[in-house]
């Protein structure tokens, strides 16, 4: 979600990257939520955040968006150069439980934090450029 945000946001100022823990499928409940606000992610192939952090590559920026308890398990970018790195602590969206209704709710709420934060971001960032 943070992605489709910086995208839309920032994306002539900024060269988005988005990876998680694990490759695999994006969640069908996120791809509705962020369609639901007019960004369309089904296309989109996920890919592992360790085989990113492997190339050595320079990042001006490194944000973590992940839960309190997967914090642990965010890999460290060595040798990157970083100039910033932000952990930005969201709810998993692939914990929620509950109905379709109830489950929507959750991720309309963490959706709608991370965009704000998203967009935060972005406004600062572009600021010191």
């Amino acid at each position: 979600m943070a992605e489709a945000y910086l995208r839309r946001f920032g994306a002539e100022e900024f060269e988005v990257k988005s990876a998680g823990l694990e490759s695999g499928a994006l969640n069908p409940y996120v791809v509705r939520a962020l369609r639901e606000d007019d960004i369309d992610i089904a296309g989109k192939k996920t890919q592992d955040v360790f085989e990113l952090s492997r190339h050595g590559r320079r990042y001006d920026y490194v944000i973590t968006v992940c839960s309190k308890e997967a914090a642990d398990r965010c890999p460290i970018f060595p040798g990157a150069s970083l100039t910033e790195l932000l952990h930005w602590p969201f709810p998993d969206p692939a914990t929620f439980v509950g109905s379709d209704d109830e489950i929507m709710a959750q991720l309309r709420e963490v959706r709608n934090a991370i965009k704000e934060r998203v967009q935060e971001f972005a406004r600062s960032a572009l600021l010191r450029l």
